[in-house]
């Protein structure tokens, strides 16, 4: 699922104009939740926009490339023309490699994850023409966006029914309806992204 200020139909069709009857391409910065779900979704999506003629900046935490160079060796991350693997810090504290840091993501995704990437983006040989962000990242990307001058995309990648119920929680909570017994975890982890109503101040 997808939210952006045009429809997503509609940018393609522009992008895809601009990549055939223009030397520049259009440079897309996806950067998905530092998740294995969030990211396969994601690398999916941005191929197809690779194979369309876009160029395409992946863009992962340092600690999530490491182990993608770990399990597939030292050139599986080398791409193809158009298509670059880059990185940033996540900033997470930790105790041992094998800390994940799982419980700390989303608190450190609203707080230290604007500047590298900003930092990044401006760094990067072509600059980028459009953010394609994980929806549970707009902690930082929508305003990345703005600062660049560049339109924004939000991938939600759970099904429709998933995105719904996520994004109805705060009115569950308030109405007394939520938490169920048992999902309190669950309440709470959402929790993080309506903290400051992230969605409801970007989207409305």
């Amino acid at each position: 699922m997808i939210y952006a200020s045009t429809s997503f139909e509609n940018t393609l069709r522009k992008m895809d104009t601009v990549a055939t009857t223009d030397q520049k391409k259009p440079h897309v910065i996806f950067i998905p939740l530092p998740a294995q779900s969030h990211m396969k979704v994601m690398l999916k999506l941005a191929q197809v926009l690779h194979h369309k003629g876009l160029q395409i900046t992946f863009v992962n935490t340092e600690r999530i490339h490491k182990r993608m160079l770990d399990s597939g060796g030292l050139h599986c991350l080398d791409g193809s023309a158009g298509f670059r693997f880059q990185t940033i810090p996540d900033g997470i504290p930790r105790k041992s490699e094998d800390d994940d840091g799982t419980d700390l993501l989303l608190e450190y995704v609203e707080t230290t994850f604007l500047t590298p990437f900003l930092d990044l983006a401006t760094k990067l040989p072509t600059p980028p023409t459009c953010i394609i962000s994980d929806g549970f990242m707009s902690a930082f990307t929508i305003d990345a966006a703005q600062k660049l001058g560049i339109p924004v995309m939000l991938y939600w990648t759970f099904p429709a029914c998933g995105f719904m119920c996520l994004y109805h929680i705060q009115s569950l909570v308030e109405k007394g309806l939520a938490p169920l017994k048992g999902l309190l975890f669950y309440i709470c982890y959402c929790g993080t992204v309506w903290k400051q109503n992230i969605l409801v101040r970007k989207l409305s």
